[in-house]
């Protein structure tokens, strides 16, 4: 019997600005000290700060942590990547 594996829905939980745990994460995009990108359910999730390292990846659980200094959260696309399946690199490679 096959399971299908299904992605949690989207949650952020932000602890002190020094820890993010991320769920509904569907793929990174990028990431580097300064800024870390995913594609999440509702959209791609930026993150900024300083010292920035994701401390786990499990895209299978749809799960990723994200240590250091968080300045800002910011969301665009409003959950259309995850509607048609396309992340934002694969658009812009095209």
């Amino acid at each position: 019997m096959e399971e299908k594996q299904k992605t949690k829905a989207h949650k952020l939980v932000l602890t002190s600005r020094k820890t993010a745990l991320i769920t509904g994460v569907l793929d990174v995009l990028s990431f580097d000290p300064g800024e870390v990108l995913l594609e999440t359910e509702m959209g791609t999730l930026m993150i900024r700060g300083e010292e920035l390292h994701v401390s786990r990846l499990d895209l299978e659980k749809g799960e990723v942590d994200v240590d250091g200094k968080t300045d800002s959260l910011t969301y665009s696309n409003g959950g259309q990547a995850s509607k048609n399946g396309e992340s934002l690199l694969k658009k812009l490679f095209r």
